[in-house]
């Protein structure tokens, strides 16, 4: 959370500021950590663009680009539900923006299901 505060200060060193003429400022939850802190990130962001290629990564420890290793890369592992569950459940209990990118709910229906359930459109 200290570095989204400096994002917000570097920004209005330049004039801009939050809710400024209608500028949101969404944030790329990528990590573990972003999720798991999520509360503390959105009180600096307007919502969330969930990046799902990384966040599984990170998750799971693995390399998707990996010949080796690249076969287990599965976004709908179920501790890489658990991570954008977080993330998208914080962004909705605090009436903000959550989308989602990344290849998952492209390549699996039963993800891009789920994902609509918890709340992403």
């Amino acid at each position: 959370p200290s570095e989204a505060a400096s994002v917000i200060d570097l920004l209005a060193k330049f004039d801009l500021r939050r809710g400024d003429q209608g500028l949101k400022v969404i944030m790329m939850c990528e990590l573990p950590s972003n999720a798991v802190l999520a509360d503390e990130f959105l009180k600096y962001f307007d919502g969330f663009s969930i990046g799902s290629n990384d966040m599984t990564q990170l998750t799971l420890g693995l390399d998707r680009d990996s010949g080796d290793v690249a076969h287990l890369f599965d976004e709908r592992n179920a501790a890489v539900k658990i991570m954008l569950k977080m993330a998208i459940d914080a962004a909705t209990k605090a009436g903000k923006y959550v989308g989602i990118c990344g290849q998952g709910p492209s390549d699996h229906e039963d993800l891009a299901e789920w994902l609509m359930e918890q709340g992403i459109s």
